[in-house]
């Protein structure tokens, strides 16, 4: 069982470093060709999470191995409940979190209906005006039109209210 543990725990150490070291080289020297080994299904099954779960199983079960009393069958179970624990806490505590703060700055022009944006060019009340929105971490500027037929002078908060074409449709924001 020794072997085993020490396999898990060496095998575990090793892909951590392969993967922080070579990690962007070997995806992009790849180019895919590894795919198939994504495992679709429930999000838990994480490659993260699963090498942290077989990493904790060697390491866990080498420590209840050498320094106790126990059994071979007490050893096991205690080591596979350890590495359950793990795999769970790796994803819920660092895969989950990382994977909600990915970030992108490509939007969708419908993504804006109902966004409060600025007017940096008055809009005419038949005409179009240009307006600044925050989109993520920046401002875009877009050509607007007034939805009510009115004008919109400079520096006025307004709201997306349709968009039509590459054009929005904006109404003066009234608080």
């Amino acid at each position: 069982m020794e072997s085993l543990f020490l396999g898990c725990l060496v095998g575990g150490i090793l892909f951590a470093i392969v993967s922080v070291v070579l990690g962007d080289w070997l995806s992009a020297s790849l180019d895919g060709m590894l795919d198939f080994l994504s495992l679709d299904g429930h999000p838990i099954l994480q490659p993260m999470a699963i090498v942290g779960g077989i990493t904790v199983f060697g390491g866990s079960g080498l420590l209840l191995d050498r320094h106790t009393e126990m059994n071979t069958a007490i050893v096991l179970l205690l080591s596979i409940i350890c590495a359950v624990a793990a795999a769970i806490g790796v994803y819920y505590f660092y895969v989950r979190p990382m994977q909600k703060t990915e970030n992108s700055t490509g939007y969708s022009m419908k993504e804006l209906t109902g966004a409060i944006g600025e007017v940096s060019v008055p809009i005419p009340a038949i005409g179009y005006g240009e307006v600044l929105i925050r989109v993520g971490a920046g401002l875009t500027s877009h050509i607007a039109s007034s939805h009510d037929g009115v004008l919109i002078p400079n520096g006025s908060r307004v709201v997306v209210i349709n968009v039509e074409g590459h054009s929005l449709v904006v109404s003066l924001l009234e608080l």
